[in-house]
């Protein structure tokens, strides 16, 4: 395994590692992230993508898209174009014979791609959203900043991600679930008990609320707002570019 410590509180990893991981476990994804969650994830990714519907945009960048559920529910928001980008070439190829069977090739386009090195220009794109990928970014700030540079003025950022309940008793009940039962479920199924104590780690080390809203005003995002949903298991991210 390879990893860095990028600061007293995060552990990163290496992108070659990540993309090994979700390489490995792309033909159980869909089926874990509806299991493991109860079907929440569904709902959580309707209600985010509700968010953006008052920013009316044209252009969206999926960034970390996975198998692209998310930018298939962007699809109800009527844009021109949605661009999807993910490190993982098995997760992208899931993603294409989803989009394929729901007729959607000529709206979603998908194309390997990190956060951290995007190659779009500068104001590309009308909104751009990222759905339970951004802990896995290597360098936070960096991923960040690309996204805003890609953003047109008054362009939405909207980040949809897991975060920690920190009320009694949802907070334990849900702690021993996530490292717990999560991983021995996700890595039996999966067979990649790895892929499955890799993500509680990484959701028990990401900054969340106050903070990760912090870092986007550092950064440069005005206006930014989080919505917790079931409790604060995920947690919805906005942010404007001025």
């Amino acid at each position: 395994m390879s990893q860095k410590r990028a600061s007293a509180d995060r552990t990163t990893y290496d992108q070659a590692y990540v993309r090994s991981l979700f390489d490995r476990i792309a033909p159980q994804y869909d089926f874990l992230n509806h299991l493991l969650s109860s079907g929440l994830d569904v709902l959580w990714r309707k209600r985010a993508i509700r968010t953006l519907r008052d920013y009316h945009p044209k252009r969206i960048l999926d960034v970390a898209t996975g198998t692209a559920d998310l930018a298939i529910e962007a699809a109800s928001l009527r844009p021109e174009k949605i661009v999807g980008v993910d490190i993982s070439t098995e997760m992208i190829r899931r993603a294409e014979g989803k989009i394929a069977r729901r007729g959607l090739q000529g709206l979603i386009e998908l194309e390997p791609g990190s956060a951290e090195e995007l190659r779009f220009s500068d104001g590309s794109f009308d909104a751009v959203m990222v759905g339970f990928g951004i802990r896995n970014f290597a360098n936070l700030e960096k991923g960040l900043a690309q996204l805003h540079r890609v953003l047109r003025s008054a362009g939405v950022l909207m980040i949809l991600e897991f975060s920690r309940p920190h009320r009694t008793p949802l907070k334990q009940a849900y702690g021993f679930y996530f490292h717990r039962i999560l991983p021995l479920v996700g890595g039996l199924i999966s067979r990649s008990r790895e892929a499955y104590d890799y993500l509680p780690r990484t959701v028990a080390q990401f900054p969340d609320g106050e903070e990760l809203l912090a870092l986007l005003a550092s950064i440069g995002y005005v206006r930014p707002r989080q919505q917790p949903l079931s409790g604060g298991i995920a947690t919805i991210y906005t942010g404007l570019k001025p």
